[in-house]
């Protein structure tokens, strides 16, 4: 096994934590703003060391500018996305959650 290989299987087993903390941020976090919060740190960082040890382990460039370019829309698309949902609580006065 080379240097590519290893490297890139250590960063795909790291991303997965980040998707399993997003998941349970999803399910424990009382309000909407921190679950959406959680979703899109945890999964973005999640998915961008799942993206780089793919890349690592790719043979080609095209497969690796591939892998790349799925990952920026990601990151624009769950950007948005949040944004959205976010605005859209807001205009429905959802009021992010207090202590008691």
């Amino acid at each position: 096994m080379d240097f590519f290989t290893v490297s890139g299987t250590a960063l795909i087993i790291l991303g997965l934590p980040f998707f399993l903390s997003g998941t349970v941020g999803l399910l424990r976090f009382p309000d909407v703003y921190t679950r959406l919060h959680a979703l899109t740190k945890a999964d973005n960082v999640g998915l961008g060391c799942i993206i780089c040890g793919l890349a690592l382990q790719s043979d080609s460039w095209a497969v690796t500018a591939k892998l790349l370019l799925i990952w920026l829309l990601v990151l624009v698309a769950s950007s948005a996305s949040c944004h959205l949902i976010a605005r859209s609580a807001m205009q429905k006065k959802i009021q992010p959650w207090k202590r008691p």
